[in-house]
């Protein structure tokens, strides 16, 4: 293990990469907030013909329930099933202690696409708060269903919802064997609707999404040299950016996309480098003979987060750009690697070795105090939500790699298990608009 932390120079606990695959399964709800929010989703009236696709209210009910901030009521204690403000009566919602009632319908299109309506009512007042309109090709079914949580989730709370969004991992099969693969999947936010990008008999590291979430960038070995390489989403574009000697690692778009910092050890040390996507041009950021890697950048594209062990340990330093002051971040622990700085730029989120163990913890840069938000064992490669409501982390369940989610202020939790194998290295996308 410790030749594999030196050769992809990025600071992983031990332990951090097992054996066997499997694609991502039922979604586990650890906790919640003490006092979530009453809302019922009225299943949605739909056309014969269409039928046969999932409940859009089962989707949008699984959706809030594992934000751990709203309690959907079950379909099968509701006293009526309304599918327009014809058929609600607030007087039955109140009974049921609802505060918010969502009904919908889905209706076949003359061209053969489908409409889709919901209503969003706040019961105690007894006034409708929100009503959209739909229409949508077959297949966007699961999409249209994240869409309305996400238009709940912002009315009710105020925060932009990241149900549409996507997520993506490295799944790993047999690693370590002759028989290994690995490939590169892009889900659902739940999971669900995975596809491979990728696909390699040779392991893929480091995967990153550019901010308009068309392209994607990651480290494969399939010329057994580490290459960087962006590719399309939905495109053909696919391009290997380097593959100098040594380490080519830890690719990470800036803010406007021009942009890829990365890890290089073509001269000797491995450095932070970053890479003009135009011209192709290299600055290097960071000199110093310890190992500086895992690059993210600041939200307003002028600093570049990133670890290095020149201090004698891994710790979190930044360094602005246009002056190249270097400055440290974190200080509490002997461990602190893999950080991202949340969207409003003064709190940061990173891996944290806590009594031996490896936790996802969180830290107020302005007032210096650190909360650690996980529970779990050797956690791994936070990435954060786009909203900035919730992150997702790798980590262990009975010898098996999954990924999981937690709520920045560590009161939601649920778990993506795999199936039948090793998941790691999550990305969470960008909002994906249109």
């Amino acid at each position: 293990m410790r030749k594999i932390l030196i050769a992809f120079c990025v600071f992983l606990p031990w332990g951090a990469m097992t054996n066997a695959a499997g694609s991502l399964d039922t979604i586990i709800i650890d906790s919640g907030v003490d006092q979530p929010i009453s809302v019922a989703i009225v299943p949605f009236k739909t056309d014969p013909q269409i039928a046969t696709q999932a409940d859009l209210a089962d989707i949008v009910s699984f959706d809030l329930a594992r934000s751990g901030q709203f309690d959907p009521l079950a379909s099968e204690n509701m006293l009526s099933h309304p599918n327009d403000k014809k058929g609600v009566f607030f007087r039955d919602w109140r009974i049921l202690k609802t505060t918010y009632l969502v009904v919908g319908k889905a209706r076949q299109a003359i061209d053969g696409r489908i409409d889709v309506n919901f209503e969003l009512y706040d019961v105690v007042a007894e006034r409708q708060m929100l009503t959209r309109r739909y229409n949508i090709d077959a297949r966007q079914w699961r999409e249209v269903a994240h869409r309305i949580s996400d238009a709940i989730y912002e009315e009710v709370t105020g925060v932009r919802g990241a149900f549409s969004t996507k997520i993506m991992y490295v799944l790993a099969k047999n690693a370590g064997s002759p028989q290994a693969t690995y490939s590169l999947e892009i889900a659902d936010s739940d999971g669900e609707q995975s596809r491979t990008l990728f696909a390699s008999k040779k392991p893929i590291l480091s995967a990153s999404w550019a901010p308009d979430g068309k392209r994607v960038a990651y480290v494969t070995f399939e010329t057994e040299r580490p290459s960087i390489v962006v590719q399309d989403v939905d495109g053909p574009y696919r391009e290997r950016l380097t593959s100098f000697r040594g380490i080519n690692s830890s690719p990470a778009f800036s803010p406007d996309g021009r942009k890829l910092a990365m890890v290089l050890s073509k001269d000797g040390d491995p450095e932070i480098f970053v890479m003009d996507l135009q011209s192709r041009s290299l600055r290097q950021i960071t000199r110093h003979h310890a190992i500086d890697t895992e690059p993210s950048w600041s939200p307003d594209g002028k600093r570049i987060i990133f670890t290095s062990d020149r201090g004698g340990r891994p710790q979190i330093y930044q360094v602005e750009l246009a002056t190249n002051l270097l400055e440290r971040l974190t200080f509490k622990g002997n461990y602190n690697a893999r950080a991202r700085l949340m969207p409003d730029g003064k709190h940061l989120v990173f891996v944290h070795r806590d009594k031996g163990m490896f936790h996802i913890a969180w830290q107020d840069l302005e007032r210096d105090n650190l909360q650690v938000l996980t529970q779990t064992a050797l956690d791994e490669s936070p990435s954060l939500a786009p909203n900035g409501a919730m992150l997702i982390y790798a980590t262990q369940d009975r010898g098996r790699g999954i990924l999981a989610v937690v709520s920045i202020d560590g009161s939601v939790r649920y778990r993506l298990p795999s199936s039948s194998g090793d998941v790691r290295e999550p990305a969470w996308s960008p909002f994906l608009d249109g």
